[in-house]
């Protein structure tokens, strides 16, 4: 007996013939590399992850901590949007510019080297597919007239989607109280 019946699950009859030379064949054509390639290629795309609104944006923070080190003043202002909102440790007003946030980093980073702000608890809240908030608490060091300082503190980033890509919309830093 060939070909499905009641007593026996199709899938089954599919698998049995697709095991046969000719039912192989009869599926994937002639030229069977091309057909097996096709299928591990289709079978890679399936096994890749996507990531979620709080991967991506955990992903910005770490670009983020990694500029900060480096101090890769050109990477950080890229992180952030055009329109972001800013107030480092030592703003005295909400920064809205992008040559703003620049000179604010250029202050804080390239007279003070090396430095570091490693974020050291947080707490991820995902507002939506577009907008997630990270808090928590950091430690910038960096040095100083050849003198080391470390400023504990806390920490907020809301990083949003824009178009195709996750960008600082807000930042807040300030010195841990006594």
């Amino acid at each position: 007996m060939s070909g499905p019946t009641a007593s026996r699950p199709s899938w089954r009859w599919l698998l049995t013939y697709v095991k046969t030379p000719r039912g192989f064949r009869a599926i994937f054509g002639e030229d069977m590399r091309a057909s097996l390639s096709v299928v591990c290629i289709l079978a890679s795309f399936s096994s890749v992850a996507i990531a979620g609104p709080k991967e991506e944006a955990l992903a910005v923070l770490d670009e983020w901590t990694k500029a900060f080190a480096a101090s890769d003043v050109d990477a950080i202002v890229k992180l952030n949007a055009p329109d972001a909102l800013f107030m480092g440790t030592g703003s005295q007003t909400v920064v809205t510019d992008p040559a703003a946030i620049r000179k604010y980093f250029e202050g804080a980073l390239l007279t003070r080297k090396p430095r570091a702000a490693p974020i050291s608890s947080s707490e991820v809240m995902v507002l939506s597919d577009t907008a997630v908030v990270i808090a928590g608490l950091n430690n910038s060091t960096g040095v100083l007239d050849g003198k080391p300082f470390s400023n504990p503190g806390r920490v907020t980033f809301v990083i949003a989607k824009r178009g195709s890509d996750w960008k600082i919309v807000h930042f807040h830093r300030s010195a841990m109280p006594q």
